[in-house]
């Protein structure tokens, strides 16, 4: 893949890396397939999701819904200061009775 010097911007990490041994969850539900004779192949892709880093399910979702918010949050703040100075009084057509 690497034409011309150009490799991709990420590493893939190795599936050996992800085991759900000492994933509690995981490891729950090995044992409650294995109890209905079942067995999932697979149940190590899911390991990622539980690492360390990459945080709770409420971490992530916080991650996901604020991310960006306290920037945004600013530059609205400027935004409508800046408006309220430079408009200079203006009331926009507002007649006062």
């Amino acid at each position: 893949m690497g034409v011309h010097g150009h490799e991709p911007p990420y590493k893939v990490p190795p599936y050996s890396q992800f085991q759900i041994q000492g994933i509690p969850q995981l490891e729950e539900l090995e044992q409650a397939l294995a109890k209905k004779g079942l067995r999932d192949p697979w149940i190590r892709n899911e390991a990622w999701r539980y690492h360390p880093g990459f945080g709770t399910k409420w971490q992530r979702a916080r991650k996901v819904f604020f991310r960006g918010f306290g920037i945004g949050l600013g530059l609205t703040v400027v935004a409508v200061g800046a408006e309220k100075l430079l408009s200079g009084g203006d009331k926009h057509g507002h007649d006062e009775h």
